[in-house]
């Protein structure tokens, strides 16, 4: 697979497979991003030696997210009217599915190099997709340490070596993952302030499920050729 890049991106692609030989797999992105796939046992080598090279030197961990790819890449995007079946997931054209390994969860690291002014992107999958796991990284960028908190919290992804693995957006006797797309809308419990009681308590959700539609594109008959000022 080819891909398009600026010369600065070819350059630092350069130094980064010259350093890591068969430890990364250069992945699709735009012209001025670089992305790598790495494999879970090689993580910590590789950030390691992306945060210590001299020629490298991405001193800082800009942000780190989770990724569910459940239903990834099996039907195109409803885009042109609305409907009442809900989202929808994106597929290349022509209908071939676009390459993720099977792995439901992976996670994204986004670093950036001061010294050098250069960003790179790694994704790393998860291997067990009903428990997914993979390795902090809190003690190469102690930043990660609230990512990986929200990324455990939203997704359920496991952080090995994590200091303080616990939710941080959710309270703490939520139940499941917000973020995965098996985990419902509306929720498995509501709370609410009980004056008898005098505590919050919580109970069986009361609201009716509702299905969300995609955002409808719609011609702007502003932007037609036709009416624009002739010079």
């Amino acid at each position: 697979m080819t891909f398009p890049q600026t010369e600065k991106i070819a350059a630092l692609a350069a130094r980064i497979e010259s350093r890591l030989p068969a430890l990364l797999q250069r992945a699709p992105s735009l012209a001025d991003e670089l992305c790598y796939e790495v494999q879970p046992a090689s993580l910590k080598q590789v950030c390691i030696a992306l945060r210590d090279e001299p020629e490298l030197r991405f001193e800082i961990l800009i942000d780190l997210a989770g990724i569910d790819y459940l239903d990834y890449a099996s039907s195109e995007w409803k885009t042109l009217s609305a409907t009442d079946s809900g989202f929808s997931r994106g597929v290349s054209r022509g209908g071939a599915r676009l390459p993720h390994d099977g792995a439901r969860f992976a996670v994204a690291y986004q670093l950036l190099s001061v010294t050098h002014n250069q960003r790179v992107r790694l994704r790393a999958r998860c291997e067990d997709a009903e428990d997914p796991i993979i390795d902090s990284v809190v003690d190469i960028w102690p930043g990660a340490n609230w990512f990986e908190r929200e990324a455990f919290d939203l997704f359920g992804i496991l952080f090995t070596g994590h200091p303080d693995l616990r939710r941080i957006l959710t309270d703490y006797g939520f139940i499941g993952h917000p973020f995965r797309k098996d985990f419902p809308l509306i929720g498995n419990v509501e709370v609410r302030y009980d004056a008898d009681k005098q505590r919050v308590v919580y109970e069986p959700v009361s609201i009716e499920p509702r299905t969300l539609v995609p955002k409808v594109i719609r011609n702007d008959n502003r932007y037609d050729p036709a009416l624009k000022t002739q010079k």
